[in-house]
Parts: C-alpha cells; structure tokens; sequence
C-alpha cells in the first residue's frame, strides 16, 4: 500500500523525499484561481519517477452550480487541468463535488454532473481519471451525504468516473467511518484514493479542518480500519509540513504492517 502526503508544488519530488513518500499529490495552479496551469520545467521527471502522483483541481472548480458564470468556467478548467495533469503522470485529478446555491434543486446539480461529463467526452475525453471527493460541508452539496452521493453516482457512473475518500471531510459531513468502506463501494462500486486526515471537529460539524493522526476529533483506529478495509493510495492532507506529514506516513505504515 503507498502511502503519501499532499506538498508544495515547487518542488513535489524533493517534498516527496523529505517525508518519505510513496505517492504524492499538489496543485497544478492557484488553487482559489481560474488561471490554467502553465507548463512545468519537471514534467519529465515527474512522469519517469517512481513516486505515485496526483493532481488536486481548484477548489474554485464547481460543475453542480446552477451559475453559468461558475459552471461553464468550471468546466472548462477542470478540462485544462486533466490534460496538464497528464503531462506530469499522474494517475488522477481530484475535483471535489461541488454544490448548488440554496434554494436550488440539488437533482440539477447531479445533472450538470452528468452535462460535464458529456461535454468532456465530445472535446475528446478526459486526458486524466477523475476522482470526485467527498466534501465536508453544505446542505446543498453533492458529495456531503451518502445519499446524495448514490444520486450523484446514478448520473456519472457511466462515465467510469473515480471516487475519492477523505476521512476528514466524512467525519465533519456526518458520516460515521465504521464500515464506510462497504457503504462508498455499495454506491460507487470503487475508491481510488484516501485522503487520511484526522479532524479538529467533532462529528457532524461541517467543518473542513484537518488535523495530524491521533489528534483532534477522529479517532485514528477508524481511519486505519477504513485504509486496510479499501486497499487503495493514501495521502495525507496533513498539518506540519515534512514532520507533521512525515510522522503520520510512518503512523500509518506501522499501523498497517500489523
């Protein structure tokens, strides 16, 4: 199992190094921008490393939005990242799910889903798997609760869409990590990444604040249990640069040996 951390983009390899780490994960531009990403001088040695690497999209990107101004820009952009993110390797682009404005009907949400899923196989496809995360937050979200997820899957399963778990976000959504595992692939049928973040919330808050393993809100027991039961990457989403990020990659190592 490869287990790594989300770094600074200006030097991924070197950050991967210093913590580690089997796998890595960064932004590719601003990510509270709209800027598409520009070329990167590493490229070669990012798709010859033996690192695992991801791409985390803008949190700005949200295809649910019943906003043209935010949709179609949205869609747009997550277009242009997937295809930079290929250039470098990597093996998925993160996108969280996204949210409609309040008042608005969630079920046009999961169609604008579908929409941009369809749009990006007229433009030729998606040049890099994309992993929709869970969020932690919102009534009017997506992702939040397993039920609206299981909507959100009835609209893009078709389009081998790939799903990304983050403990944190699930804990602050209200969903409890005692066999999340069955109950995603129940809805998505896989997960392709973890996110493994403790939480300084308690359940249910709504709360997307992260923490190291073995502190805050979230019992570190679950989030391993939740890791061995999927199989699949980790990355670590935590506080403390190359320490923090470098003790819970080994936490979690020993952990897992076991």
């Amino acid at each position: 199992m490869r287990i790594g951390a989300h770094v600074d983009s200006a030097d991924p390899l070197g950050e991967a190094a210093a913590r580690k780490a089997e796998t890595v994960q960064f932004f590719l531009a601003d990510p509270q921008g709209w800027k598409a990403p520009a070329p990167r001088g590493d490229a070669d040695r990012l798709r010859a490393t033996d690192v695992d690497v991801y791409i985390h999209a803008p949190y700005v990107i949200n295809v649910a939005t019943t906003n043209n101004r935010i949709r179609i820009p949205s869609r747009k952009l997550l277009l242009a990242h997937a295809k930079a993110a290929a250039t470098v390797g990597a093996k998925g682009l993160i996108v969280h799910g996204g949210h409609v404005n309040k008042g608005d009907d969630l079920a046009v949400g999961f169609d604008n889903w579908r929409k941009t899923f369809a749009y990006a196989a007229e433009a030729g496809g998606l040049a890099t798997p994309v992993l929709i995360e869970n969020t932690a937050g919102g009534d009017n979200a997506c992702a939040r609760r397993f039920d609206a997820l299981a909507r959100l899957w009835d609209a893009v399963g078709e389009y081998d869409v790939g799903f990304c778990l983050d403990t944190c976000h699930a804990h602050a959504g209200g969903e409890d990590l005692l066999d999340i595992v069955d109950r995603v692939k129940a809805i998505t049928g896989r997960i392709d990444l973890i996110h493994a973040n403790g939480s300084k919330d308690e359940f249910g808050s709504g709360r997307d604040r992260h923490e190291n393993l073995g502190s805050g809100q979230l019992d570190p027991d679950l989030v391993v249990a939740a890791i061995r039961a999927a199989g699949a990457p980790v990355v670590v989403e935590t506080p403390g640069g190359a320490d923090g990020q470098g003790a819970d990659i080994a936490y979690l190592r020993d952990r897992l040996a076991g």
